[in-house]
């Protein structure tokens, strides 16, 4: 048998809000219960998305750097965006595209705090862009079911 993960986890979050919570007491232990079906309802919609949605951001990120090494005065900081921008993603395992994410990130606040301090058209235009990859991400990891 092959479980289907996302169908496990909508049965599991069902039984919890429609089978136990209306069983159980106190109404506190009663709410507990209901934000774990909730909790299962997440976990269901983000196992479905994982690894698209890391492997998207990614990509993104990397062409943001491929852009950015052009504009960036610093050449440690170049280098670095360069390299970045060369690499891609090695494993679909989670972790390891969570891991690539969080080494990326980090690099993004690197060039929005070098590029704030640059002045032109050129640094202006890659600020936008990163604030546009920003607005993304948000945008990326929202859920279906409001407002978490």
């Amino acid at each position: 048998m092959k479980p289907d993960v996302p169908k496990v986890l909508e049965i599991l979050a069902g039984r919890f809000l429609f089978d136990i919570a209306p069983n159980v007491a106190p109404s506190y232990r009663q709410s507990s219960v209901g934000v774990s079906a909730m909790l299962l309802g997440i976990v269901r919609e983000e196992w479905d998305r994982a690894a698209a949605r890391r492997v998207d951001e990614n990509a993104s990120l990397r062409a943001l750097f491929r852009e950015g090494a052009g504009v960036v005065t610093d050449t440690n900081l170049r280098r670095r965006l360069e390299a970045a921008g060369a690499s891609s993603d090695a494993s679909l395992l989670i972790s390891e595209l969570e891991k690539a994410n969080d080494a990326l990130r980090a690099l993004l606040i690197e060039l929005h705090a070098s590029v704030e301090q640059q002045s032109g058209a050129a640094a202006r235009a890659l600020e936008d862009a990163i604030w546009r990859e920003l607005a993304a991400s948000t945008e990326r990891r929202k859920l279906a079911i409001a407002p978490f």
